[in-house]
């Protein structure tokens, strides 16, 4: 399956999201990078197709913003399970060790990638704003 251009973009901020920089200093990275890679006339419709990817329920809200706080409880329903599951010498605990680690990994790589693909609309805007202003600068020059 091949990868579209968004999904690239988003890959890139994820790998973006690894390094322990400030906002703005991963919009830099980022903006230097997008600009290689999107003329900037598709620039919108990316930005476009990334923003419709973005669930705006609440709980999507909630995941994006607090991620570690969501998946917490999964984790402990995992070690909690692993811990009886052996303590008790009970098999069927194991189950719960395998759902609660699931789900708690799913929660926090999805929260992932809602960060990521925000982070994608906030350079796109960056860029978006720093093209007007030197359309608006060379306008009052010529």
């Amino acid at each position: 399956m091949p990868v579209t251009l968004a999904q690239q973009l988003v890959q890139m901020a994820e790998d973006e999201l690894t390094e322990y920089s400030t906002e703005a200093r991963k919009i830099e990275k980022l903006r230097r990078k997008f600009g290689f890679i999107v003329p900037y006339p598709q620039q919108k419709d990316i930005r476009s197709q990334v923003e419709a990817e973005i669930p705006q329920n609440f709980l999507a809200k909630l995941v994006e913003e607090n991620r570690q706080t969501v998946a917490l409880p999964f984790w402990g329903i995992g070690g909690l399970g692993l811990l009886l599951g052996i303590s008790w010498q009970q098999p069927l605990d194991f189950v719960a060790t395998i759902i609660g680690f699931l789900v708690a990994f799913r929660v926090q790589k999805w929260g992932w990638q809602l960060e990521a693909k925000r982070l994608v609309l906030k350079t796109l805007d960056e860029i978006e704003a720093r093209v007007e202003a030197e359309r608006v600068k060379s306008a009052n020059l010529g």
